[in-house]
């Protein structure tokens, strides 16, 4: 079997599970980690226990490594725009981390630049993989819970100077706002789990309490789903608690809440919630976040040619969904179509 050689540029606190995933695959070969700082890189490839890969400081010289087939894009936001337009200059597929812009220009410059060089991508919304979360995307498909007509979904992460990422995460220019900074992950979860794409942002209102973020840090919304249903998201990155998702799914044959469920197509007498057993995305924590799939799907679509069903194209809607937010709160709650414009 031919091997496919897999490289990181952006040897921070995520990047580690990226490398320890590539490591579980045997298709994948790690032949370059990459950072801004040499000593990221080095002390990266030392964690993994890679005595025999090249280190760079420069993507362009990485890129330019005849070894290097695919890539995982994990350094600060700010820069994912220039790298992932990088990366599909030089034909090579990769993953990204979110988010994957933090600007509406600079997002549709990012999916114009991957449509037109053909190279797979994947954006790590790792929860796609989540053991609960895929439990539940089977049931909705299977139809238990009927048609959707309501959804929610809140991203409730308590993040402070712990944080590797601290300082350039609550800043506009790095962290972009509440909801590119975390709270996209619950956007991407409503989109999966329904199959639709959202429509319309309105009554996005922001607050919070902690002044160290130059953006509201706390921000709640209603959406319109592609189907018609109904929806509100919210996302708190300065909560005062345990880290929490929560995901509620309202159908006319039943609902979901987390990992409970009502169908009245699965149990007809069912008289209370039935509890379905698995891991639950309740910890912001990324050694529990499941890389080991998202990874095994990228290499799968390398090896397919087939594109993901959480590729930069996909993401589009996701990130459009963000920025709506931010607008609307900016303008009183605003309604806002998408897919927006300039």
């Amino acid at each position: 079997m031919e091997k496919i050689g897999c490289a990181i540029f952006g040897a921070g606190w995520v990047a580690d599970e990226h490398l320890n995933a590539y490591l579980a695959d045997p298709r994948a070969e790690i032949v370059a980690i990459g950072s801004r700082r040499e000593s990221s890189a080095r002390r990266a490839a030392d964690k993994a226990g890679l005595t025999d890969v090249a280190i760079y400081t420069d993507l362009d010289e990485l890129l330019a490594d005849p070894r290097v087939d695919a890539l995982s894009v994990t350094g600060p936001s700010d820069v994912h725009v220039e790298h992932g337009i990088k990366c599909s200059e030089a034909g090579k597929h990769f993953i990204m981390e979110k988010p994957i812009a933090l600007n509406l220009a600079s997002l549709h410059a990012l999916r114009d630049a991957v449509a037109a060089s053909g190279v797979r991508t994947v954006v790590s919304f790792c929860l796609r993989w989540n053991p609960s979360l895929m439990n539940t995307a089977k049931l909705v498909r299977e139809g238990a819970i009927g048609n959707i007509f309501y959804a929610e979904a809140d991203y409730w992460h308590g993040v402070s100077a712990w944080y590797a990422g601290w300082e350039w995460a609550k800043t506009i220019a790095g962290g972009g706002s509440s909801f590119l900074f975390g709270g996209c992950h619950a956007v991407d979860a409503i989109r999966w789990l329904t199959g639709c794409d959202i429509v319309e942002v309105s009554g996005a209102y922001a607050g919070g309490w902690d002044e160290r973020y130059e953006y509201p840090a706390t921000v709640v919304g209603t959406v319109k789903l592609s189907n018609g249903a109904i929806g509100k998201l919210s996302s708190s990155v300065d909560c005062v608690m345990p880290y929490q998702f929560n995901i509620d799914l309202m159908g006319d044959g039943g609902a979901i809440r987390d990992n409970r469920v009502y169908s009245r197509e699965l149990f007809p007498e069912q008289s209370g919630w039935a509890v379905v057993p698995a891991v639950l995305p309740d910890s912001g924590d990324v050694s529990h976040h499941p890389f080991e799939g998202e990874i095994r799907h990228f290499l799968d679509c390398i090896d397919s040619g087939e594109d993901s069903y959480v590729d930069i194209a996909d993401a589009v809607n996701t990130h459009e969904v963000c920025l709506a937010m931010d607008r609307s709160w900016q303008h009183g709650g605003e309604t806002i179509s998408l897919p927006m414009k300039g």
